[in-house]
This record gives C-alpha cells, structure tokens and sequence, in this order.
C-alpha cells in the first residue's frame, strides 16, 4: 500500500513540474560584479523584472538575437530585480510561460544605491537596462531604456567588433 502510495505522490508531481523550468540561482552584488569582469565571451546582462512590461517585451529580441550570433560567441544573462517575494516560484513561472531559454540569475540585493553604480555609474534603477560587455576588447557599453530589435542588433555587432 505505502509504495502504491509514493507512487502514485511520485507521477502526481513530476505531472505538475514544469519540465522547461530552470533553476535561478540567487546572486549576491559580489557575484554579479565577478561576472561582469570574468566574462570570457561577448556577454550582455539584462536587467528586468515580471512586473515590467518593457523589460518583457524586449526580451525576445535579445534572445533571437544571441542566438543568431551565438557563433560569434554572444551570450546573454538575464537579471531579475523582482521582489524577494517572487523568487524563485514566480520568476521560473513566468520565464516558463514566456519561454525564456538563457539563463537567469536573481539579485538578491535591495539596495540599489549600491548595485547600481556598481553596474554603471549613470543607472539610475530604472528597467529595462542592460550591460553589453566584450572583456577581450574592453568593449562596455550600458542603457538605461528599452532596446528595439534594430538598435540591440547594432549594439552586438559593435560588441563583437575585434
């Protein structure tokens, strides 16, 4: 009866797991300035949120778009500035939905005025911002606003000039 039972619990919940969900680890400021000066490859760091619409609706250029250029080795981070409350339930949900593929970090910091200039001296915390960064050309270039697909385009090529 007991292994009929944990069974039956076992099928129950792999039915109910999303099986496109990613694990979203959370970062800590130190991690998120690692990254940015250990990039080895082409990187852009974007940084949103479930609740921002513009954050949302860029984000499928930047996919479509590192994967066009994934030769040239472009790779994209997605940063969540959502509310503790959301990780890691709501923000794996919502990257599910929306089918998200590259990968997410959280920031676990609240304190914008330290991640901030951390990032970029001129961010004021206002999303959609990305960081783009090529550590090989000392390539760095950040925006404070939604990107088109046009200019986002323009921008990784520029990145990836040599």
């Amino acid at each position: 009866m007991n292994k009929l039972f944990l069974t039956a619990l076992l099928i129950f919940a792999f039915a109910f797991t999303d099986a496109n969900a990613q694990a979203i680890p959370k970062w800590k400021l130190d991690d998120l300035k690692t990254a940015i000066s250990k990039a080895e490859k082409p990187t852009i760091f974007n940084f949103w949120a479930t609740f921002c619409k513009p954050c949302v609706a860029e984000i499928p250029y930047f996919q479509q778009l590192t994967k066009k250029y994934e030769r040239e080795g472009v790779q994209l981070v997605l940063i969540s500035l959502d509310l503790s409350e959301a990780y890691p339930k709501q923000i794996a949900s919502f990257a599910s939905k929306y089918k998200f593929t590259s990968p997410i970090k959280f920031l676990d910091e609240t304190n914008a005025d330290l991640f901030c200039p951390a990032v970029d001296e001129s961010w004021s915390g206002a999303i959609p911002a990305s960081l783009f960064v090529n550590n090989k050309t000392g390539y760095r270039k950040f925006f404070e606003e939604q990107l088109s697909k046009q200019k986002l385009e323009k921008e990784i090529q520029a990145m990836i000039k040599k």
